[in-house]
C-alpha cells in the first residue's frame, strides 16, 4: 500500500529548485563573486521549499518507530514518546524537517510562511517536549536510539539555532541545548569504545555522523568533542588507500562511503595533508579524464529503500562541493560532477510519493548551501 503524499504544489517546487540551480550556475560562470544563499534563492522559491516540512512535522502518520519495546506499556502513539519529533515518518526525518524550516527562515525572515513556521517550531520545541525527548535516550532499551544519524542531525539543528540571531531562535536553542548536550556526551562515550568505523551507505555510516558532529563542535567551540572527532577520524581513516568508489552505489545507499569519508577528512586535515591523503585514498580523483562518477539510477520512487538513491545523488553533491572547496576550486570537474548529481535528483524530490518527499528536500537544501561552505 502506497503512503499518502504531502499535498502541495510539487511541480512548482521542482521548477523552483531547477530555476534556483540555473541561477547559481550562471552566477558562478559570470565571475568569482558568488552570491549568498539569500540572493540566490528567491522568497517565492523558499516559500515553496518550506511546504514539505511544514506539512510533515506535525503529521503523526504514517510513522516508522525505531525504538525498542520493553513491555506492553511502551505500545503508545509516537507523539507520546516523541512530542517534539513525531512527524515526517520517523524521528530523524522530523529533526531535519525542523532544520529545513529554520534554515529557510534565517535566510528569509519575512517569508509569507514565517508566522506559521514560528508557530509550529514553538509548539514542537518546547522545553517540556525536549525534556521528554532527552529522557527517552536514557530509557531502558533505547540508549543507542538513532546512533549516530539522528544524533548528527540533532546537532545540525542545534547549530542552526545557536547561530540564529533571533529571539525565538535563542529561546528554542536553550530548549534544545540539554538534548544536544546529552548527545554530545553519548558521542564522546561511543567514540571511545568504537573499534572500527562503520562503512555502509545508510544511517549508521560513521563518517557522516562525525562530519555533522564536527561542524557543531567547531562552530560552538566544543573543544572536547572536536578533539575526539579529529583523533578518531585519524585513527579510522588516515591509513585508508584505494577506496573502491567503482563498487558504489549499493542498492539502498543514500550516502557514498568513499566520498563521505573524503568529505569528513576535508574538515579534519590541513589542506596540504588532505591533498596528499586524497590522492592515495581516491587515486585519479583529481584527474578529469580518470574520475568518472555517474549519478545513481532510481527505478521506483515509491519504494522507501530504492528512493534512497535520490538521497545518494544529493549527498554526493555536497561531498563533492566540500572536497572542491578544500582544494580551493582548483579542480572544476569536481564541481561539475556535483552539479550533475544535484540535477539528476532535484526534479524528483517531489515525486508524489511520501517515501521520498518526507526527507529529500532537506538533502537538496543542504547540498545547495554546501556550495558556500
Amino acid at each position: 500500500m502506497s503512503l499518502k503524499p504531502v499535498r502541495t504544489s510539487w511541480n512548482f517546487i521542482r521548477d523552483a529548485l531547477i530555476l534556483f540551480l540555473m541561477t547559481l550556475f550562471l552566477s558562478q560562470c559570470s565571475g568569482p563573486d558568488i552570491p549568498s544563499i539569500g540572493t540566490g534563492l528567491t522568497m517565492m522559491q523558499a516559500s515553496e521549499l518550506s511546504q514539505p516540512a511544514l506539512h510533515c512535522i506535525q503529521q503523526p502518520y504514517p510513522y516508522k518507530p525505531g525504538h525498542v519495546l520493553m513491555s506492553d506499556k511502551d505500545v503508545v502513539p509516537p507523539r507520546d514518546k516523541h512530542p517534539a519529533f513525531y512527524g515526517c515518518f520517523d524521528w530523524h526525518s522530523s529533526v531535519h524537517g525542523h532544520w529545513t524550516l529554520v534554515k529557510l527562515l534565517k535566510a528569509f525572515p519575512d517569508m509569507p510562511e514565517g508566522e506559521e513556521i514560528r508557530k509550529k517550531l514553538s509548539q514542537n520545541l518546547t522545553a517540556g517536549n525536549l525534556k521528554k525527548e532527552t529522557a527517552f535516550f536514557y530509557s531502558e532499551g533505547n540508549k543507542t536510539f538513532e546512533r549516530t544519524y539522528g544524533w548528527a542531525w540533532l546537532l545540525k539543528l542545534a547549530l542552526e539555532m545557536a547561530t540564529w540571531d533571533d529571539p525565538l531562535g535563542k529561546e528554542l536553542y536553550q530548549n534544545l541545548k540539554p538534548l544536544a548536550d546529552s548527545l554530545v556526551g553519548k558521542y564522546l562515550e561511543f567514540l571511545k569504545k568504537l573499534p572500527y568505523p562503520i562503512r555502509v551507505g545508510e544511517h549508521t555510516n560513521t563518517a557522516f555522523g562525525l562530519a555533522f558532529a564536527w561542524d557543531y563542535a567547531h562552530h560552538t567551540n566544543h573543544n572536547q568533542l572536536r578533539g575526539m572527532i579529529e583523533q578518531r577520524s585519524r585513527d579510522f581513516y588516515l591509513g585508508d588507500r584505494g577506496c573502491p568508489v567503482d563498487w558504489e552505489p549499493g542498492g539502498f545507499d543514500f550516502i557514498s562511503p568513499c566520498l563521505m569519508e573524503a568529505d569528513l577528512m576535508s574538515r579534519i586535515l590541513y589542506e596540504r595533508e588532505f591533498r596528499a591523503w586524497l590522492k592515495e585514498f581516491l587515486p585519479g580523483i583529481l584527474e578529469m579524464e580518470q574520475f568518472q562518477l555517474a549519478p545513481a539510477r532510481v527505478t521506483d520512487r515509491s519504494d522507501p529503500k530504492i528512493v534512497h538513491l535520490d538521497g545518494l545523488n544529493l549527498s554526493r553533491a555536497w561531498n563533492l562541493f566540500h572536497i572542491s572547496s578544500k582544494l580551493k576550486g582548483e579542480y572544476p570537474h569536481l564541481t561539475d560532477l556535483a552539479w550533475l548529481h544535484l540535477n539528476a535528483s532535484l526534479p524528483h524530490i517531489a515525486s508524489g510519493h511520501y517515501e521520498g518527499e518526507h526527507w529529500l528536500a532537506s538533502f537538496a537544501l543542504y547540498a545547495q548551501f554546501s556550495q558556500f561552505d
